[in-house]
C-alpha cells in the first residue's frame, strides 16, 4: 500500500495525468451518449465531469493541482472561441437577410440572460460579487471569465456557472423547441447558441448542420453583446 500511494503521489502530480484523465472522461461521456442514441440528458460533458469530480475527491486532489496539468484545455478555450467567427462568415448573406429579426432577438436573449439570472440571484440575496459572477453565465467561458474580473465576480466561480448553464441548456434545448413547435433550424440554434454557448453550441451541431452553424452565430454575437450589457445592467443591482 506504501509503494501504491508513493506512486499515486508521483503520478498525481505530473501534469500528463490530469490532461489524459480529461480527455479519457469525456471519451467515456461520449461513449454513454453514443449508447444512449444521443439523447441530451446523456451529455457528454455533464459525465466526464462527474467522472472527474468523482477521480479528485475520491484521490484527494485539489483542483490547483488538476488545472496545472488541464490547463492546455482551458488554453484551447480562446482559440475555439475565435474560431466562432467562420460560422458567422459562411453564413453572412443569410444573416444580412434576416438581420432584424436576428438583431432582435439577440438583444432580448441577451438582456433575459443577464437580467432573469441577476434579479433571481437578488431575489435570494446573493452579495454583489456572487451577482457579477453570474451576470456572463449564459456567454462563452473565456468571455465570461474576463467580464467577471472587469465587473467584481470571482473568474472561477463564473466559470462554473457557465459550464452548469451550458449544460442545462443543451439537455433542455432540444424537447423545449420541440415542445414549443419550434422548427425553423436556423432560429432552433440561435436561441441555443445565445442561451447556452459553446456546449449548447455542439449539441445544435449534433441534432442538424444548420442549426449549429447559427449556434455558433448567436454564441459569437451574444458573447460581444454581453461584454457591453453585463456591466449596465449590473449597476441596476448595485
Amino acid at each position: 500500500m506504501t509503494d501504491a500511494a508513493l506512486i499515486w503521489s508521483y503520478l498525481s502530480s505530473q501534469p500528463l495525468l490530469w490532461l489524459t484523465a480529461t480527455l479519457a472522461a469525456y471519451w467515456a461521456g461520449d461513449a454513454v451518449f453514443r449508447a444512449s442514441g444521443r439523447r441530451s440528458i446523456a451529455n457528454p460533458v455533464l459525465i466526464a465531469v462527474v467522472i472527474l469530480g468523482s477521480v479528485l475527491w475520491i484521490s484527494g486532489t485539489s483542483y490547483q493541482t488538476y488545472f496545472e496539468g488541464a490547463q492546455f484545455v482551458h488554453f484551447m478555450l480562446g482559440p475555439a472561441t475565435v474560431c466562432l467567427g467562420l460560422p458567422l462568415y459562411d453564413n453572412l448573406s443569410r444573416i444580412k437577410r434576416a438581420a432584424l429579426p436576428v438583431a432582435a432577438a439577440l438583444l432580448v436573449g441577451s438582456v433575459v440572460a443577464v437580467l432573469s439570472a441577476l434579479a433571481i440571484g437578488r431575489a435570494f440575496g446573493l452579495d454583489q460579487v456572487l451577482l457579477a459572477s453570474l451576470a456572463p453565465k449564459s456567454t462563452t467561458a473565456p468571455v465570461a471569465i474576463g467580464i467577471a474580473e472587469r465587473i467584481g465576480g470571482q473568474p472561477t466561480l463564473a466559470a462554473v456557472l457557465v459550464l452548469l448553464t451550458g449544460i442545462f441548456g443543451a439537455i433542455v434545448a432540444t424537447p423545449l423547441l420541440n415542445a414549443l413547435r419550434v422548427t425553423d433550424w436556423r432560429a432552433r440554434g440561435f436561441a441555443v447558441g445565445v442561451a447556452a454557448h459553446g456546449i449548447g453550441t455542439a449539441r445544435a451541431f449534433q441534432v442538424n448542420e444548420t442549426a449549429g452553424a447559427f449556434a455558433g452565430i448567436g454564441m459569437g454575437l451574444n458573447a460581444v453583446l454581453t461584454a457591453i450589457i453585463a456591466p449596465l445592467v449590473l449597476g441596476l443591482f448595485s
